[in-house]
């Protein structure tokens, strides 16, 4: 994982030599991205920068990426996690220049444009990955943007004053140059041959009639699963896992612990270089999470480091946390700020990467409204909703929050092969089933799939927000710190002063305006959806029950009463 920045400007004659000390400065402010190394490609059309964060081939692999005969250069923010197999499947000799797993980018390209008609979609849908990236190709004048399906790494662009496109992996390196900045989609590419922005990341499954009856069997997620988490454990540098005791992340590490003896990048062939597993945790004093991480780490054998933070320390890394996540989003920024303090935490043991649970709960339906889904159609379409909108939400915040510290955070549910098998199934596999004995809870497929990793009370642990779990006070402080800073008069202004997404919440209201001192104008605003990420907030989640429509807090707790049902039940 790194940061990426590009300028392109296809206009003859262009001097882009004044361009150049610019263009590094916006990208030194993304280099906590990529402390190890720098890298820069100028020529007259095009100008790449690149801040490296080493995983895999650290001795090597700097970028931009160059092809044997110069004509395509290529920088990545990401992983490929397939790169082995794309390589071997090439039809056309290529001549790699490093051992960087992001090459093949450049290689499948180049093999693309040897075959009349070939669609550059078709290749990028066979990356099994999280990436950004921008490809210059000399030869044809032609750039090509990408970002991976789900929108793990970040990505935004816009233009400047003189027409030219920019790029790169965070706002903060855009602000000052593009009033239009914007999140470039996720699963999409742009072409600079004709100038339009394609999709090329389509699943049957994300229409309920495909998958309605279908059958997945226990063993056949708990295998793909599996698959997911050896993949992405593919590292040349200390790695470890977040472990919060909660279901995904739990089960993230009990599957990480398997195979953690051994090196992935040599075919499991070699005993690993740092072959005991770490896990890590954060949460205020007595916290849920804390607790349950504890047991899970005992029960899997992991080194464990469970740390604290007080209100006080949180509550002082807000605005730095605020500019880095790059949102204003109530939950986003709740559940930031302590994995903000871990990931210091983790950095400063010299960790480089960890796997997360991300992705887990809009996959499965685990939020606790999916409970009042009134079947399997509504709840699938919701499930589809989620994980579109999750780029704006849980990705951004376990990518930026992390990467503030130069540690990279990978998201096995989120990986593409697990996801054909887990969203190909019949979403009333999924639901919540109340009126039976058997009083299925949320995610119980998943559950039952892997019984035996984990103890029970872990396995069957009621649903926690990452915000709730580090400790209720901190949600509780928060709010009331926003009450003593943010005046009535001031909060009766809100719309006058923030027309786009009006602030709902004094706590809402406190965020924004840190926000607006970093990231100034419409644009910047715009880039974050409706402000809020109340679960239930979607028109469908409201249809199935009206009370949600009226939630003034995203907290799990305040969810009309299904929390405390939930747990009451489970």
């Amino acid at each position: 994982m790194c940061s990426i920045l590009g300028v392109f400007d296809l206009r003859p004659g262009a001097d882009l030599g004044p361009l150049r000390p610019l263009a590094l400065s916006l990208s030194a402010r993304q280099r906590h991205r990529g402390p190890d190394w720098s890298g820069v490609h100028v020529e007259p059309n095009a100008l790449l920068v690149h801040e490296r964060l080493a995983i895999v081939d650290p001795s090597g692999g700097a970028q931009p990426l160059h092809s044997e005969d110069g004509d395509l250069t290529l920088a990545v923010n990401g992983e490929i996690y397939n790169h082995r197999a794309l390589e071997g499947a090439l039809r056309k000799p290529y001549a790699f220049q490093s051992g960087s797993d992001c090459e093949v980018i450049n290689a499948l390209y180049a093999e693309s444009k040897t075959r009349e008609g070939s669609d550059i979609g078709t290749w990028l849908d066979r990356l099994n990955g999280i990436f950004a990236f921008v490809l210059w190709d000399r030869a044809a004048a032609r750039f090509i943007i990408a970002r991976d399906p789900i929108g793990v790494c970040p990505l935004y662009w816009g233009h400047d004053a003189d027409g030219r496109v920019w790029v790169a992996s965070e706002m903060k390196a855009l602000v000052r140059v593009c009033d239009d900045v914007a999140q470039f989609p996720p699963g999409h590419y742009f072409d600079s041959a004709d100038g339009q922005l394609h999709r090329y990341y389509e699943r049957a499954w994300r229409d309920y009639d495909a998958t309605a009856g279908v059958q997945v069997q226990a063993r056949e997620l708990r295998e793909a699963f599996e698959a997911a988490v050896h993949r992405q454990l593919m590292s040349d540098v200390p790695y470890g896992v977040l472990l919060s005791g909660g279901l995904d992340s739990s089960l993230v590490a009990a599957c990480a612990a398997r195979f953690a003896r051994r090196r992935i990048e040599d075919g499991d062939e070699s005993e690993a270089w740092w072959p005991r597993l770490h896990s890590f945790a954060i949460g205020l004093k007595g916290s849920p999470d804390l607790a349950a991480a504890e047991v899970a780490a005992k029960a899997l054998g992991t080194v464990h480091h469970g740390f604290t933070y007080s209100f006080e320390e949180g509550l002082d890394a807000l605005p730095e946390v605020i500019k880095h996540v790059e949102t204003y989003d109530v939950t986003t920024i709740r559940a930031s700020t302590p994995m903000f303090l871990l990931a210091r935490r983790i950095k400063a043991m010299g960790v480089k990467m960890v796997l997360s649970g991300e992705g887990s709960d809009e996959v499965f339906g685990g939020y606790l409204y999916f409970h009042k889904a009134p079947n399997a159609r509504e709840f699938h379409a919701e499930t589809i909703r989620k994980l579109d909108a999750l780029y704006n939400y849980d990705c951004l915040r376990a990518n930026k929050s992390m990467m503030a510290w130069g540690v990279e955070a990978r998201v096995p549910f989120l990986d593409t092969e697990f996801l054909d098998v887990a969203m190909r199934m019949d979403a009333q596999a999924k639901m919540v089933d109340r009126s039976s004995a058997s009083r299925r809870m949320e995610k119980a497929v998943l559950r039952e799939a892997f019984e035996g990793y984990l103890p029970d009370e872990i396995l069957w642990r009621q649903k926690e927000q990452f915000s709730d779990g580090v400790g209720y006070g901190w949600i509780d402080g928060l709010k009331a710190h926003a009450e003593a800073q943010v005046g009535d008069a001031d909060f009766a202004q809100a719309e006058q002063r923030f027309p786009i997404n009006t602030p709902q919440t004094k706590e809402a209201y406190f965020y924004r305006r840190i926000f607006d001192e970093a990231f100034p104008g419409d644009g910047c605003a715009n880039t974050v959806p409706g402000g809020k990420s109340i679960a239930c907030s979607s028109p469908a989640a409201i249809a199935w029950d009206a009370s949600f429509a009226n939630a003034a807090d995203p907290s799990g707790r305040a969810v009309a009463g299904v929390h405390q049902a939930a747990l009451e039940s489970a």
